[in-house]
């Protein structure tokens, strides 16, 4: 069991899981078996937490039409849900196209996740909390970077570890990698993958990246897929985890079971290179199934419509905006 919380910055998104027999064909119909499923790199992160024993929570938004489905998905986790239930957008949605290859090509509507801001925040979050890990997502807007620097101060003052994950090397060069390198500075552990830490150090080999970033931030770990990862610790050589052999079927979300395996471990006293290899468990095991979380807790069938009851966040506001 951990020794605190990890409270997780991110979203809740449906997941449209497409697997598709072959290539995609303009035109014409391709088959696919077609799932719908809770996700979200927030709430993922959160879920294979919770599955490896930490006390994991969430803030994020979702859209009245589905907020009361993925509240009790996150509770069928063992997620400690703070949902901001948005009346004015609905919530986000990706279509995760997945090849036989089991790798994925993802279209996204950011719907309420983006609209998540510093007005959802609220110190009492912290209460209890000795992790605070922020989806690289809501770096990318200027509402979800105040919200970051609001909640990096408050876990500053409070003695309270933060960690990040940037999320989309896409994403990541669209919004400008000055304002995203400002939003991350005071994170002391940054959770890259490879495409993600070479656009962030400008370096051409993924060590040389895991080596910077770890300087930078204090501690980095660059996820490397089926390779495993890179453990960089300021002033330590950069060291490498194998991955753990998996029979893939859907790659979407491993890099969120990934952080969510080695978080849970850190909690519970593990150091850096035991986490990054509880994290390369949990990335074996979330592609070897469909859907972005733990087997077994995606909770009831997606039923949209209606908030389903609204939630309070710490600090006594209330959840309906």
């Amino acid at each position: 069991m951990s020794a605190g919380a990890l409270l997780v910055v991110g979203e809740v998104v449906t997941d449209v899981v497409a697997l598709h027999e072959g290539p995609l064909v303009p035109d014409t119909d391709t088959a696919a078996r077609i799932a719908v499923r809770p996700g979200g790199a927030g709430a993922n992160v959160a879920a294979w937490a919770a599955a490896a024993g930490a006390d994991a929570r969430l803030l994020a938004r979702a859209g009245a039409d589905c907020a009361a489905w993925h509240r009790a998905a996150l509770q069928a986790a063992g997620v400690r849900p703070y949902l901001v239930v948005d009346r004015a957008a609905p919530t986000a949605v990706v279509i995760s196209l997945v090849d036989p290859a089991a790798e994925r090509t993802l279209v996204t509507d950011g719907g309420a996740a983006v609209r998540l801001g510093p007005q959802d925040w609220d110190d009492a979050l912290l209460d209890g909390v000795a992790r605070l890990h922020l989806s690289g997502y809501h770096l990318f807007g200027e509402p979800g970077r105040r919200l970051a620097a609001a909640a990096l101060a408050a876990a500053r003052a409070a003695g309270v570890a933060a960690s990040a994950d940037p999320a989309s090397a896409g994403f990541l060069a669209r919004a400008g990698l000055g304002a995203v390198r400002g939003a991350l500075a005071d994170v002391g552990l940054l959770l890259p993958n490879r495409d993600e830490a070479l656009l962030l150090t400008g370096a051409t080999d993924p060590v040389a990246a895991a080596e910077l970033l770890g300087e930078r931030h204090g501690e980095a770990v660059v996820t490397l897929g089926a390779e495993g990862a890179l453990v960089a610790v300021r002033g330590r050589p950069v060291v490498e985890v194998p991955g753990v052999p998996a029979a893939a079927v859907d790659s979407t979300g491993a890099g969120d079971a990934f952080a969510g395996g080695l978080l849970a471990a850190r909690l519970s006293g593990a150091d850096p290179v035991e986490a990054a290899a509880a994290g390369c468990r949990a990335g074996a095991a979330a592609v070897a199934v469909v859907g972005a979380r733990p087997p077994g807790t995606a909770g009831p069938g997606f039923v949209p419509g209606g908030a389903g009851g609204d939630r309070s966040v710490p600090g006594g506001r209330s959840a309906v905006r």
